[in-house]
């Protein structure tokens, strides 16, 4: 298996496992703060594992030209998201929003397809609606029930597409510092709902309650994120997108081992949907030659075939290693991902 799969399979293992685990933590909690304190243990976990990797506070290494890529995910994907999912919960059934959330997978392909000119061949297209129609299956209402108006499905719509910009986004600077990223994102986040939460005069669980929160958080959130954006680094938005679409159903089977739920039919024909369309994703082999144009960023790599460069330093031999480099352009043919070196149009 391409390790960016095994980290998108990862990142939605830990972010699926993190909503039967918050629910069974924050029960008394108002979804706003609860969602505040998730992002805020990501953020300041992030925060610290940085720290200790870095010895110290290090610059992000991110280049001018990324950062209003980052910017932009943080603006979409850690303030307005949010705040739009949270308020359109108010006023939106359960069911409704559960099943409304499966558009983040769809609209990030659309949007990396149409707008930022991704690859997409049949099989991705055809595995990415398997994983999404299970989705569908396992969110599926048990009863008719109706949103109170059209407003919160609306706004769930919205926080959706905001993920969605984000996750393009963030594709742009994936092959930067994935800890500050992620971090970055998380500590925005969790100020903004927290903020908020405060503002609304909700109070602040107790420490029994709080600590193991901003864990799951840390957990479920930050690593996840960090994941995410590693495989945003080698395959692009919508094939990590479609990846990430099995979140529910991973977080379905945490609540049948952890919470003794019962296996439903409807969790079985999920679970096969899914199965197909990460099956069919597992067996692209998408080849031909293309060109590469000049292009300077920072990230870890060893000497391949895409990194045939000198150093302006003195270098020890260890790889990976990780500094800014420039790529001169080239043309060459061999099999690749939608990844940071082949971004290219077809």
């Amino acid at each position: 298996m391409n390790s960016s799969v095994f980290y998108a399979l990862a990142a939605a293992a830990l972010f699926g496992a993190s909503t039967p685990l918050a629910k069974l933590l924050g029960a008394d909690t108002p979804p706003i703060l609860l969602a505040g304190l998730l992002y805020l243990g990501s953020g300041l976990g992030l925060a610290l594992v940085r720290l200790v990797r870095d010895h110290g506070w290090q610059r992000s290494g991110l280049t001018a030209q990324e950062w209003p890529w980052l910017i932009g995910a943080i603006v979409f994907g850690g303030v307005l998201a949010p705040v739009a999912l949270m308020f359109g919960l108010t006023r939106t059934a359960a069911a409704t929003a559960s099943l409304m959330l499966n558009l983040e997978s769809v609209l990030t392909a659309v949007l990396a397809w149409v707008v930022f000119k991704e690859n997409a061949d049949r099989r991705i297209v055809i595995g990415m609606l398997a994983i999404v129609l299970g989705g569908i299956v396992l969110s599926w209402p048990h009863s008719r029930s109706e949103a109170q108006d059209w407003i919160g499905p609306l706004a769930v719509a919205f926080a959706c597409l905001c993920w969605a910009i984000d996750n393009n986004l963030t594709r742009k600077v994936s092959a930067s510092d994935s800890l500050f990223i992620a971090g970055s994102k998380g500590l925005i986040a969790g100020v903004v709902n927290c903020s908020l939460a405060l503002m609304i005069g909700v109070q602040l669980p107790t420490l029994s309650v709080l600590a193991p929160t901003l864990l799951v958080g840390f957990l479920g959130y930050g690593v996840s994120l960090v994941l995410f954006v590693l495989a945003l680094r080698g395959l692009g938005s919508a094939r990590t997108g479609a990846y990430f679409s099995t979140a529910p159903f991973l977080g379905a089977a945490v609540s049948i081992l952890i919470l003794g739920e019962s296996v439903s039919m409807r969790f079985l024909i999920a679970a096969a949907l899914m199965a197909l369309g990460v099956w069919i994703h597992l067996r692209e082999h998408h080849t031909h030659e293309h060109q590469h144009d000049f292009l300077e960023h920072g990230h870890r790599h060893i000497h391949d075939e895409h990194h045939r460069h000198e150093h302006d330093f003195e270098w020890d031999g260890a790889e990976p290693h990780s500094h800014v480099h420039r790529h001169k352009p080239l043309r060459h043919s061999h099999p690749h991902f939608p990844d940071v070196h082949h971004r290219h149009e077809h």
